[in-house]
């Protein structure tokens, strides 16, 4: 503590690091994976790591996953966060090294699970993505990528490639202090389901979705 005003106050900076926690082998169907479990002091998040591999500091194959339980855990196809998750794990495992960092806290571009939710019920009554969040009265996109950044510095990764259609997770990857040597494009095959979210984030989001224009006689869900 220290005195202020004849006062004695307690020092209450908040800590902002990520704490590595514990780190235990993690098989999995796509190799041997080593699995870093981290404390987000910040945001009070838990977060991990699947690190495959000798990573080394430089041009590390690297994918920051945004965690989506309808996606990733029950298959949903309103979006394509599944596959590319799927598919990052096998690039990393095909490549030798790498890793993939699974951001919790980054449910629904940041809203959470159940405003996710609400935002799929409008989506199902005609608005897109965007409009949905902006009728909710909320952020477009809250994602932070602080953490992230803090993660692979402590992993010891300087330089990344980056498996991202986002050209804005590139940019916030990059303001943390971290590298992008090359964006590598991490394109799923659309479906009747996820045209629409998928043409959205092109058009309205900026991501880097070429793949689409062939995609132009999917028809589009009423």
């Amino acid at each position: 503590m220290t005195e202020h005003g004849g006062v004695l106050a307690r020092n209450t900076a908040r800590r902002t690091d990520a704490e590595r926690v514990v780190q235990v082998p993690l098989p999995t169907v796509y190799g041997a994976f080593r699995a870093v479990g981290y404390l987000d002091h910040e945001r009070g998040d838990e977060q991990v790591a699947l690190v495959h591999g000798d990573i080394g500091t430089e041009g590390v194959l690297t994918r920051l996953h945004s965690e989506c339980l309808t996606g990733d855990a029950f298959g949903s196809l309103h979006c394509e966060c599944g596959d590319q998750l799927d598919s990052a794990l096998r690039a990393v495992a095909a490549e030798g090294a790498g890793v993939v960092v699974y951001l919790r806290g980054h449910e629904g571009r940041g809203i959470g699970l159940l405003a996710k939710l609400r935002a799929m019920a409008l989506q199902a009554e005609g608005l897109d993505t965007v409009e949905a969040n902006v009728a909710l009265g909320l952020p477009v996109d809250a994602r932070d990528y602080g953490v992230a950044a803090r993660i692979l510095g402590d992993l010891g990764v300087r330089s990344v490639r980056l498996m991202s259609n986002n050209p804005r997770k590139r940019e916030a990857l990059e303001q943390h202090g971290v590298r992008v040597a090359e964006q590598v494009p991490l394109l799923i095959a659309p479906c009747e389901s996820n045209i629409t979210y998928l043409r959205t984030k092109r058009e309205r989001l900026d991501h880097d979705l070429p793949h689409l224009d062939a995609a132009a006689a999917v028809p589009v869900s009423p």
